[in-house]
């Protein structure tokens, strides 16, 4: 099944939509956050009556498995440019994640450009490491995402402790194109970058994540991405993300609040 169709959604009643958490878009058992972020803010573009996520923060309140869920909605403002969507996605059971976002039309501009950074160096995709799924770890979700590591950047392939980053290329499985709702999938879709320090990997619960969408990617090519963190404090760590497309500009920036795995924990 595509990532389309995996994140289809229709219209119930009302401020109500319906869609289903897809099999094998999961991380040991629990369904990848990127993912389901892309699902809700299906919904939320429908009630905006506008194409693209701006600017979305999820909140994850229980882990979510496989089977049909809602998307509870509520319109807080529409402008000439933006419109600002809540949403709360469900199970029969739970509230699964709690959501903001401001949606609109991501036309290419002419206004003022200025980068003190650029793409992350990157050998190309035929020289870096692919992951590929296992029944454990890698976990099934890279069935469905194609995901090829910088080779020095590699988890576990080096028993010396290295800069917490990970940096790398994304794109969709079958030559899917990609979107700007797959863009909210790809800022979530790389191994920790707390996986490249001096402790095993381990389950690493996100908090909170949000995701600034600056374009609309080109359909086809990789999604050059690189993430890193920074503080590791409190029980707590964040990861900072920045993708860019085929043609070298930059599509998305991320920041994730995530609960420092339980194997690190002191």
């Amino acid at each position: 099944m595509s990532f389309a169709s995996a994140t289809a959604v229709g219209h119930v009643l009302g401020d109500v939509y319906q869609g289903a958490v897809e099999p094998g878009w999961d991380i040991l058992g629990a369904t990848n956050g990127g993912y389901l972020m892309a699902l809700s803010a299906r919904a939320m573009a429908q009630v905006a009556e506008r194409p693209n996520p701006v600017t979305i923060t999820a909140h994850f309140l229980n882990p979510a498995g496989p089977g049909p869920v809602t998307i509870d909605t509520n319109l807080l403002k529409t402008g000439k440019r933006f419109a600002t969507v809540q949403a709360r996605l469900n199970d029969p059971q739970h509230s699964l994640v709690a959501l903001q976002g401001t949606f609109g039309d991501l036309q290419p501009s002419s206004a003022l450009k200025r980068f003190e950074a650029g793409p992350p160096e990157l050998p190309p995709p035929e020289e870096c490491v692919g992951v590929e799924p296992a029944d454990t770890f890698p976990p099934p979700i890279f069935a469905k995402i194609e995901v090829r590591l910088h080779p020095d950047d590699v988890p576990l392939l080096s028993d010396s402790p290295r800069q917490p980053r990970i940096r790398g290329w994304f794109r969709l499985r079958n030559g899917e194109p990609i979107d700007t709702f797959a863009v909210l999938l790809a800022v979530d879709g790389f191994p920790p970058a707390i996986f490249n320090t001096d402790q095993p990997p381990a389950w690493t619960p996100t908090v909170e994540l949000t995701a600034h969408v600056r374009a609309v990617p080109v359909r086809d090519g990789w999604l050059a991405c690189a993430f890193t963190t920074r503080f590791i404090t409190g029980g707590f760590l964040e990861e900072d993300g920045e993708v860019w497309d085929a043609t070298g500009r930059l599509i998305a920036q991320s920041r994730q609040l995530a609960l420092v795995p339980r194997r690190l924990r002191k």
